[in-house]
């Protein structure tokens, strides 16, 4: 075989199923940022509360040792503490070489061989999460921080520049003994220079790298022996990981990371299902389930998740999309019977408790009769997993006419120019933002049932009216229907006693789909907003959230945030990632969720019946009592709005109030 061929075979593996690309340069320091992001959220834990058990971990470690006679710490350190020379060159060597060797090797591996990148990069991801799992849940103290027990701390003696627990890297975690990454790394590098088959002379340098580092961490008694012992195995878990993972098969389609993230946040309380109410003008033509089902039938090439279900795989693989063998129209598409538009808002919210089972196609389609004179309702629902709400209402809109250029179904318009560097400043700004978003506390809570129960309302008011009222204050229309919420809750919502939260954060989500992307998946990523709820006017509520909704528009966050869905969710292992979604996704940082959907002017029809309005349906995360969506059609502002039977009694009591508040600033 020439050369050229041999090329060109290794391209085709390469980009085979993507499995054994390289990413963009970009997209890799983006992901070491939020390795480092996440290792500073388990170092901003409460030391006090940490430090007792972290202590008597350390003692039982040395005691272990002890009994093995393994106690080499108190020796080396008093020699080397003896030694100023000695101690300063081994100081610096433990701030400095192991960063150094392993960014060479990644380097390198992303340079000269990235067939074996990906395999790698995975591999030392996996080992730095699992570390840093084990800081966060067996916290031990280092033998510097044991100076009772006759360990000197030789950086502190020394005064070693940028060395942890100097004062440059005074945030560092001065518990993360166990397992000592310092000599994860430096193995981590040994096993990759050998599987790339690095030269010789090399890999006898990290071989003698990996002796001085292991004499280092005990000698400057920054680690135990125990804990050099406990890195061999973390990286030969995380290799083997790696390697199982990039060498499975692809015959199905396996769950993303954002879209899994949905369904680990899914409870009984919460089911995640998303979607509309679509008004139909039945007065001239009437609306049959059979009409659906054929029209339906006729599109399911266009519509793969209409005729897949989820396959579980175990706790620690994601699910995969497999076709299902027949789909079940007496489930999927029913009729039902309503009494006015109060009955059909009673029967939305009986059914959004309602899970989707899992055992068949994550969709249901109900046509209701009754809700208004001439009017038929299609209530659609769809699981978060198969699509973001945006995603949602484009799979309905694909089953309607007509079938504009650009609507999802086709390639649409060329996406613009990437800025890739730009991009990975943006978001490890953003990362930073997050960071400090999250350390300012629990969100204010609101009242909450914690049930299934659900209320739901419709609204539905002239889209100029929110447009003018955003030109006139110098506001947007998502403000404006911020502010609408935040009027609302403050006009409506009975607070148990006490002093009633002054605020409520609530998620905003932003779309990430780029033109072009189907209609399958999660493209959006949220950003939290404080909205105020106390007693105002309304046109000072409105500028004090225009003012806060400029987080919205910097792109820092949304960039940040879509990267820990996508990316960092992805190298998670399944039971981590689960852990993680129902951590970030809940009450605890939450209390609502606010969207504001496209607007579209264009007039649609649903076999030839007009539409004449969709109000969206949001599912409420976990622990939140609030979802409100607006989405604009053929000059309305449709309002959908969900609340937990712990927030109202009834939703028309939050419809009235975001009408009045809209009216508030219209006539103001």
């Amino acid at each position: 075989m020439g050369t050229q061929d041999a090329v060109t075979a290794r391209d085709a593996v390469l980009t085979r199923d993507g499995a054994g690309t390289r990413g963009r340069a970009s997209g890799e320091v983006l992901l070491g940022l939020a390795l480092f992001g996440l290792y500073s959220l388990v170092a901003m834990l409460p030391e006090q509360v940490r430090e007792h058990a972290a202590r008597r971990r350390g003692e039982m470690v040395l005691g272990l040792e002890r009994a093995l006679h393994l106690d080499l710490e108190p020796a080396l350190n008093g020699w080397l503490a003896a030694r100023p020379v000695w101690r300063v060159l081994a100081d610096y060597e433990y701030a400095t070489t192991y960063v150094a060797a392993t960014l060479a090797v990644l380097v390198w591996l992303y340079v000269r061989h990235p067939e074996r990148y990906r395999t790698a990069r995975n591999a030392f991801v996996t080992l730095n999460v699992a570390a840093i799992a084990c800081f966060a849940l067996f916290p031990v103290m280092p033998p510097r921080f044991l100076g009772d027990l006759g360990f000197v701390d030789t950086v502190r003696l020394g005064r070693t520049w940028g060395s942890w627990g100097s004062p440059l890297i005074e945030h560092a975690d001065r518990f993360a003994a166990v397992p000592s990454l310092h000599m994860a790394w430096t193995l981590w590098a040994g096993v990759e220079l050998a599987r790339a088959r690095a030269p010789r002379p090399v890999r006898a340098l990290n071989g003698a790298h990996i002796a001085v580092t292991a004499y280092v961490i005990v000698a400057t008694a920054n680690h135990y022996v125990l804990d050099a012992v406990a890195a061999v195995p973390l990286v030969a878990l995380s290799v083997l990981t790696a390697g199982r993972l990039a060498a499975r098969p692809a015959a199905a389609e396996r769950v993303p990371a954002q879209d899994a993230f949905f369904l680990a946040v899914e409870s009984a309380a919460a089911p995640q299902h998303a979607g509309g109410v679509i008004m139909l003008d039945t007065s001239r033509r009437a609306l049959g389930r059979l009409d659906l089902v054929r029209l339906i039938g006729d599109r399911l090439d266009r519509l793969p998740r209409f005729r897949q279900r989820l396959a579980d795989r175990g706790r620690w693989r994601r699910p995969v999309w497999l076709d299902h063998p027949a789909v079940d129209w007496s489930w999927h598409v029913t009729e039902r019977t309503v009494d006015g538009m109060a009955g059909l808002r009673a029967m939305i919210a009986e059914i959004q408790a309602e899970p989707l089972p899992r055992d068949r196609p994550l969709w249901r389609m109900i046509l209701v009769a009754g809700a208004a004179p001439g009017r038929t309702t299609l209530v659609f629902l769809m699981h978060h997993v198969v699509a973001d709400g945006v995603g949602v209402v484009a799979q309905a809109i694909s089953l309607m006419e007509p079938a504009a250029p650009g609507r999802p179904g086709g390639r649409g318009p060329a996406a613009p120019p990437r800025r890739r560097v730009r991009e990975a400043l943006a978001g490890a700004v953003g990362l930073a933002q997050l960071a400090a978003d999250g350390g300012a506390g629990a969100a204010p809570r609101l009242p909450s049932a914690g049930t299934a129960g659900r209320r739901f309302g419709t609204l539905r008011i002239p889209l100029a009216e929110p447009r003018e009222i955003a030109r006139r204050y110098g506001a947007r229309v998502s403000d404006v229907v911020m502010c609408a919420v935040a009027g609302a809750l403050q006009r409506t919502v009975r607070f148990p006693a006490g002093t009633p939260p002054r605020e409520c954060r609530v998620a905003v989500p932003l779309m990430m789909r780029a033109p072009g992307e189907g209609m399958e998946g999660n493209h959006t990523t949220a950003v939290m907003v404080d909205l105020p709820i106390g007693a105002m006017p309304e046109r000072e509520r409105l500028a004090l959230i225009a003012r806060r909704s400029r987080v919205l528009r910097s792109g820092t966050r949304a960039l940040a945030a879509w990267f820990v869905m996508r990316q960092v969710g992805r190298l998670m292992p399944g039971p981590l990632h689960a852990r993680f979604a129902r951590a970030v996704y809940g009450g605890r940082f939450l209390q609502g969720i606010v969207s504001s959907l496209p607007a579209s002017g264009e007039r649609m029809l649903l076999t030839g019946v007009p539409v004449t309005g969709v109000y969206p349906v949001v599912p409420l995360a976990p622990g939140a009592p609030l979802a409100v969506a607006a989405l604009g059609v053929d000059g309305e502002l449709c309002f959908g709005i969900c609340a937990d039977t712990g927030l109202v009694d009834d939703a028309d009591a939050l419809t009235a109030g975001v009408r009045d508040v809209i009216r508030e600033l219209r006539d103001g």
